[in-house]
């Protein structure tokens, strides 16, 4: 994956409330391809993996149990500079402070059940894509 590609999940939130429609048509707004896509409600020991980097944490059990408690929508997107643009079109992670037009302002409810994620390097997103994506189920257009 070069630096046009980022990952992307609609979290639990957003599912139980009839947004990820909307947030995906938002993603494609505003320029992104979908390379790859899929929904699956995440076991606790794929979520502890996932976000390990946040274990010990004072966050981090209220994580877990909100991530595994419906499914997520998890995508590979394609954009040039697609890391920086797609995390400006979520918005800041606390959804008061985000600006007006992003994702999270409209869909997020606070911090942990804030819409959705993004990595936030392209390192990161050729691991969290590869956590999810196998090189076969990722389509480049």
């Amino acid at each position: 994956m070069e630096n046009n590609f980022t990952f992307g999940m609609i979290k639990p939130t957003a599912f139980k409330k009839g947004y990820t429609g909307l947030i995906i048509n938002r993603i494609i707004e505003a320029g992104f391809h979908i390379e790859a896509l899929k929904m699956l409600k995440m076991s606790i020991e794929q979520a502890n993996k996932f976000y390990g980097i946040h274990k010990g944490k004072p966050f981090f059990d209220d994580l877990i149990k909100f991530i595994t408690s419906a499914p997520v929508i998890v995508m590979v997107l394609e954009k040039e500079n697609a890391v920086v643009e797609f995390r400006e079109l979520m918005g800041s992670t606390n959804p008061e402070l985000a600006k007006d037009g992003t994702i999270r302002k409209q869909f997020a409810t606070d911090m942990t059940q804030n819409a959705i994620h993004g990595s936030d390097s392209i390192e990161n997103a050729f691991k969290e894509a590869h956590f999810f994506f196998s090189e076969s189920e990722i389509f480049t257009s």
